[in-house]
């Protein structure tokens, strides 16, 4: 039964922490093209989708050290490492444990740089959620283990989490407004769109080209130079070729019976 609790708290604790990664990512990305994530409609299971743009390579591998730390003195003796080699690797670790402390400082002080160390201001709330979880171990403090309170054990590792909360924050805020950059530098290559209407769109210039295919078109206004953005229920966001993020407006249009919208293949890379 305690295992059962145990792991029903990980899972709920790494649900909830899913659901905040993907908010904060699809926020940011979505709020550099002006657009808000709650207007534009996204549903829970999105959210936690979007949240695994977290799960890079580099994270994983990270992952994998940090799970793999506790054993590795067994796995350094089952692949025939010499002793003394696995002596040192640990004489190492304890004293990395042990300067715990200096982790902590050394994240407040990236605290207070925090104007000149962007992009890196995510090693500030680390290093302390790390310094506050080393100093827990019994390697950093053998002696003071059983004497300390339970309340002040379990605020160590509160506010580390806290701090661990902010640091997937701080990425996935990143992380949301590189992949959005990035996609508006590569715009071209997007779903091409083509807007066909009955009636005039009151699109204000510089925007998409639009032509006039006569009267006896029913559709008979055209609009092309668009890329898609994202589509929900009917509702298209739409940017211009060449969209700047300072001076041109994304698109917003629902598509009715005025309205007929065509979807074509992007401009492709030459292999």
């Amino acid at each position: 039964m305690e295992f059962v609790n145990s792991a029903t708290a990980v899972a709920s604790f790494v649900g909830a922490l899913m659901l905040y990664a993907g908010y904060i990512y699809t926020n940011a990305y979505f709020g550099y093209f002006q657009l808000e994530s709650w207007a534009v409609g996204f549903d829970t299971f999105e959210l936690i989708v979007r949240s695994l743009r977290l799960a890079t390579l580099p994270a994983l591998e990270v992952l994998a050290l940090v799970l793999l730390v506790p054993r590795l003195p067994q796995l350094l003796v089952s692949l025939r490492v010499p002793e003394r080699a696995v002596r040192r690797l640990q004489r190492a670790c304890r004293s990395v444990a042990r300067a715990y402390l200096a982790m902590v400082i050394a994240g407040i002080v990236l605290m207070l740089l925090w104007r000149w160390i962007q992009p890196f201001r995510w090693a500030a709330p680390l290093f302390v959620a790390v310094g506050l979880l080393l100093g827990r171990t019994g390697v950093a403090n053998p002696a003071g283990q059983s004497r300390e309170p339970a309340w002040q054990r379990a605020a160590s590792f509160l506010v580390a989490g806290l701090f661990l909360i902010w640091v997937v924050a701080l990425v996935a805020g990143q992380l949301g407004t590189q992949d959005a950059r990035h996609d508006a530098d590569t715009l071209v290559r997007r779903v091409s769109v083509v807007v066909l209407s009955t009636d005039p769109l009151s699109i204000a210039p510089p925007g998409p080209k639009v032509e006039d295919l006569g009267k006896g078109a029913h559709y008979r206004y055209r609009y092309t130079g668009l890329r898609l953005l994202i589509e929900r229920d009917h509702v298209y966001y739409l940017l211009p070729l060449g969209w700047k993020k300072k001076t041109d407006p994304t698109y917003v249009i629902e598509d009715n019976d005025s309205i007929r919208i065509e979807l074509r293949p992007g401009t492709q890379p030459r292999p």
